[in-house]
C-alpha cells in the first residue's frame, strides 16, 4: 500500500528535534506543537556549508522581521547537526549575526521523510517549504530541486493571501493578488464570468 503524500489541508506531522538558537548561541528542543496558535514557515534545505542554501537563509533572515510583524514564525531544517549549524552561522558572511530563527537538526532524516522531502540516495532534504496555519494545518507546499533557490517575496505574498482567506472564508484570492486588490466570492452564478467580477486593470491579465 502506498502512503499518501502530504497535501494542503492535512495536519502537519508532529516532530521533536534539537535546534540551534543563533540569538542565544544555545541548543533547545523544539516541537511542532510549540507553534500552536501561530503561523509557521517550516523551511527544509539540503545542507549547511553549501552554496544556494546560504543565500536562502540570508534571504529568510532579511525578511524575518517582516514575517514576525505578520505573526509568522520561521523554523529552518536540514539533516545537519546543531554543531554544523553553529559553525556555519559563525563563519558564513551571509549569515553571521543575521539569523534570528531556530535552525532545526534532523540528522536521521526522520522529519524530512515525514514531510516527503528527503532525497533518500543522498540523505539530504529537497528545498521544501510548508506554510502551516495556527491550527497546525498545512496551507501551502512548495518543493523544488537542490540547485534552485526560492523567492521570499512570493512566500510573504502567499502568507498574506492565506491570512486574508482565513479571515474571509467566503472569498478567494485571484492570481497575483496583493492586499487591497479585489477578491472573488465563489458562486455558480459567476462560473464562466469571473472576468465580469474583477475591475478592469486590477490585475495584469485583465
Amino acid at each position: 500500500m502506498i502512503a499518501m503524500a502530504l497535501q494542503p489541508g492535512m495536519k502537519a506531522p508532529e516532530f521533536e528535534v534539537q535546534a540551534y538558537d543563533p540569538v542565544n548561541d544555545d541548543v533547545k528542543t523544539v516541537r511542532l506543537s510549540d507553534y500552536k496558535g501561530k503561523w509557521l514557515v517550516l523551511c527544509f534545505y539540503p545542507a549547511d556549508f553549501t552554496f544556494v542554501c546560504a543565500t536562502e537563509l540570508a534571504a529568510m533572515s532579511h525578511a524575518y522581521d517582516t514575517l514576525k510583524e505578520m505573526g509568522v514564525e520561521v523554523l529552518s531544517m536540514s539533516t545537519d547537526t546543531v554543531f554544523d549549524h553553529r559553525g556555519w552561522v559563525k563563519q558564513e558572511p551571509l549569515l553571521k549575526g543575521r539569523v534570528k530563527f531556530l535552525m532545526g537538526s534532523d540528522p536521521t532524516g526522520q522529519v524530512a521523510r515525514a514531510y516527503g522531502v528527503l532525497k533518500e540516495d543522498e540523505g539530504v532534504a529537497y528545498r521544501g517549504r510548508f506554510i502551516i496555519d495556527p491550527d497546525g494545518v498545512i496551507q501551502a507546499i512548495e518543493i523544488v530541486n537542490l540547485n534552485m533557490g526560492r523567492n521570499v517575496n512570493e512566500l510573504i505574498r502567499q502568507i498574506k493571501a492565506l491570512q486574508y482567506i482565513r479571515e474571509h472564508p467566503d472569498e478567494v484570492t485571484p492570481a497575483q493578488w496583493e492586499p487591497g486588490k479585489p477578491t472573488v466570492k465563489p458562486s455558480i452564478k459567476i462560473a464562466g464570468e469571473v472576468g465580469n467580477q474583477l475591475p478592469k486593470g486590477a490585475y495584469p491579465y485583465w
